[in-house]
């Protein structure tokens, strides 16, 4: 569900101005005045009437004036009483969800290439920044291990997860290995670790190490070295972006200062990853606007996201995000969509054997 906060109390004809002065505002992006609300006729009040309930939603601190001979714009505050209790949501076109389906089906059966075509989908069908942070490798369940030998002491180690997600890492050895010990080192692995995450197999591994029994077994000693070196438990999340170009035409971003703060944004993805982390808890829609986070507040902009995952288990998030001045009435069930169809094309890719790993 979307976050909630508990509205001011406005009458019914507040409410109908303010939710007349909001879309006004999204498809213009110009201030709005009381005479554009009363040409539309829907509140069949006068232009006098309207400025002065404009003037009472302003005080309330639903509108703002950028200069006092302008109309007034939504503030952060206007916009969540809209999406909670003020907005219409429109329900995806029948046109946009076989779009979503066939252009996911037809991706190979490869998460990131999902994940990858998620963002694009996200961006293109919004036509703001599409965006998919894919999951923390220590979290992600082992379903098998290979250690491939090549030149010299260097192996490669290959980690399969559960949820189809692959990892590859080239380590070096103390000493040559042959290929019949890197063998039996990963059916080690994989028979005795497969179901536990990559950080459960390191704490593991680690216990281990303090037995007498690996001191001695020169094989066992050989397995808990490679998985080691090759298991990369703290490697982050990234974050896939698709979009950020299409918002250069976008009225909020004729500001110079504004383009480079948010080409900025996108060139340092850890930090990105880090404040779309600390915004997006848990599973549900979240939506948040301007100052509600470190990542909306820089450019006053709005995130909408939702979690994705298999079985219950969320495994990253997807959102959009934009100018605070975005259809939300849009692109929420669109967001809310395209993290329902990722999370159904990953478990009829991976569901069967992350389930299977599970019971091993």
């Amino acid at each position: 569900m979307v976050e909630t906060r508990t509205p001011h109390k406005l009458s019914a004809r507040d409410r109908e101005i303010l939710k007349d002065v909001i879309l006004t505002y999204i498809l213009s992006a110009e201030p709005v005045s009381s005479r554009s609300v009363a040409k539309q006729g829907r509140s069949g009040l006068s232009a006098a009437t309207i400025r002065n309930v404009m003037a009472d939603l302003e005080d309330a601190g639903y509108l703002v004036q950028p200069h006092t001979s302008a109309g007034r714009v939504p503030t952060r505050a206007a916009y969540h009483l809209f999406i909670e209790s003020l907005m219409q949501v429109e329900r995806i076109s029948a046109r946009d969800r076989r779009y979503i389906d066939e252009n996911l089906k037809g991706v190979p059966a490869d998460p990131e290439q999902l994940m990858g075509a998620t963002s694009h989908l996200l961006s293109e069908l919004s036509h703001q920044v599409g965006l998919v942070v894919t999951p923390q490798l220590g979290d992600t369940v082992l379903k098998a291990v290979d250690f491939v030998p090549l030149d010299g002491r260097r192996v490669l180690c290959v980690v399969i997860s559960a949820d189809g997600f692959l990892d590859n890492k080239v380590i070096e050895t103390e000493e040559g290995v042959t290929r019949e010990d890197l063998k039996r080192s990963a059916n080690y692995l994989t028979e005795n670790f497969s179901g536990l995450t990559l950080r459960e197999i390191r704490d593991r591994l680690l216990r281990m190490m303090a037995d007498e029994r690996a001191q001695m077994d020169r094989l066992l000693a050989l397995t808990i070295d490679l998985a080691r070196s090759g298991l990369d438990v703290d490697v982050g999340p990234e974050v896939l972006v698709d979009g950020t170009s299409s918002l250069l035409a976008q009225p909020e971003l004729t500001d110079i200062q504004r383009v480079r703060r948010l080409f900025d944004t996108f060139a340092d993805r850890a930090r990105l990853v880090k404040m779309l982390n600390q915004c997006i808890q848990g599973q549900g829609m979240r939506v948040l606007i301007g100052d509600d986070s470190d990542l909306t507040s820089a450019l006053d902009f709005s995130l909408v996201a939702t979690a994705y995952g298999i079985g219950g288990r969320t495994l990253g998030t997807l959102g959009i995000f934009g100018p605070s001045r975005m259809e939300y009435q849009k692109v929420i069930p669109l967001v809310h969509y395209l993290g329902e169809t990722l999370s159904r094309a990953l478990a009829a890719g991976f569901g069967d054997s992350a389930r299977d790993s599970k019971r091993n």
